[in-house]
């Protein structure tokens, strides 16, 4: 009766985890590039009561079946889905959306790289120049791991799919300013969720691939004036939410008739 009861409450924490990745999708379902989580399962130790091929039973023939209890459930993996969400015109110059699967890089203040899907750029100003950057001011890296300065004479910025920044100079020339680096990974869902949309490469997700050829199609191409929103889709969600629900319902269910199972166990000799 014992196996019950834990089999049961690792049921319980188990939903509870996918609540809470569930409720995190949910919660983010306008964030800017976005990517999804889900939660995977394995099923903990078996204990053995009698395997298949003993010959007790029939003696001089192996058994066909064999006695096994489970023990319960276990996370295994939260695993990110990296398909694109939808496209949302914003009419903003410096907004940048992805078509495919690369990633913008960063730079944080204490020099290290970060990854994201977030297009939303902003200026950030440095002197006189100015330097594209993300909303909380990591610098942008082009294509040479450089920032992206724009000069404060130029106007009417452009930005083309292959990443190349144009601008109008104070004479009316158009004029490049650089060209914005995609990156992409082996294995993207090895990389590791840090907040602020970043995203870090890890050794399971391998070493960053810089974009070098403009006729590769496996980084992307840029929209200008989009931003890419959550692939988070609410419907899907909320059945997932009653689903883990009704799971967890079911566990305590299971809780509480091993525990009615027990008390009669113990009123046996009144």
């Amino acid at each position: 009766m014992m196996r019950a009861l834990w089999s049961a409450s690792s049921g319980m924490q188990a939903q509870q985890l996918n609540m809470d990745i569930i409720s995190n999708n949910l919660a983010n379902v306008n964030t800017t590039g976005f990517k999804k989580n889900r939660a995977e399962f394995k099923d903990l130790i078996y204990e053995t009561l009698r395997r298949p091929e003993n010959p007790d039973l029939l003696p001089g023939a192996a058994a066909p079946v064999g006695v096994q209890v489970g023990h319960g459930v276990r996370p295994s993996a939260t695993t990110k889905d990296f398909s694109g969400g939808n496209l949302q015109p914003t009419e903003n110059p410096l907004d940048v959306a992805i078509e495919g699967p690369g990633f913008f890089m960063v730079e944080r203040p204490d020099g290290t790289l970060a990854f994201t899907r977030d297009g939303s750029f902003k200026l950030s100003l440095d002197g006189t120049d100015r330097i594209l950057s993300t909303s909380d001011g990591y610098y942008v890296l082009d294509e040479n791991e450089s920032y992206i300065t724009i000069p404060e004479e130029y106007t009417d910025i452009s930005i083309a799919s292959d990443g190349t920044i144009s601008a109008v100079a104070e004479d009316g020339a158009v004029e490049e300013l650089g060209r914005i680096g995609l990156v992409k990974f082996l294995n993207p869902a090895g990389l590791l969720a840090v907040g602020h949309n970043l995203f870090e490469a890890t050794e399971a997700s391998g070493e960053y691939i810089l974009k070098e050829d403009d006729q590769d199609p496996g980084f992307g191409t840029l929209l200008q004036g989009y931003l890419e929103m959550s692939n988070v889709k609410v419907v899907e969600e909320m059945v997932n939410l009653i689903i883990a629900q009704r799971a967890y319902e079911v566990n305590t269910k299971a809780v509480q008739a091993s525990d009615e199972m027990l008390a009669q166990a113990n009123n046996l000799r009144r």
